[in-house]
């Protein structure tokens, strides 16, 4: 959740297109990148960075290069048609094709793979594995 805010509510705005930054990997050597557009929420991102915590331990290191900075509003169960917009529910980040989410440094190949599909399982965009060449 961001600190401030310009606007308490914002609108859905559209899902199309590709990624035009974080395209490549800047501070590690493994990378987590989308291959899908989709919204991400805060909580989908704190379960994928325990996962890979859990593999790096004490030797490595993680950057996380999403932030959920939109809103997301939604009425209770049982309200009636129009009433207003409903109140802040979640937020979340929007990851567009081609965008890198995740990146790693400091273990082999082989674990930072696994930790990187394992955090991929816990979002609901198709990632794929990427290393800095």
């Amino acid at each position: 959740m961001p600190k401030k805010t310009k606007w308490r509510k914002d609108q859905k705005r559209r899902r199309g297109g590709k990624a035009t930054r974080t395209l490549n990997i800047s501070f590690g050597s493994y990378g987590l990148k989308s291959l899908t557009a989709c919204w991400v929420t805060s909580r989908q991102i704190e379960s994928a960075r325990r996962v890979m915590t859990k593999y790096v331990k004490k030797t490595g290191k993680i950057w996380i290069r999403i932030f959920p900075d939109k809103p997301v509003t939604a009425h209770g169960g049982e309200i009636p048609m129009g009433k207003g917009k409903g109140a802040v529910d979640y937020y979340v980040a929007i990851i567009k094709p081609g965008m890198v989410m995740f990146e790693m440094e400091g273990i082999d190949k082989e674990t930072a793979k696994k930790a990187m599909e394992s955090a991929a399982h816990k979002l609901p965009v198709k990632c794929q594995f990427i290393t800095k060449e």
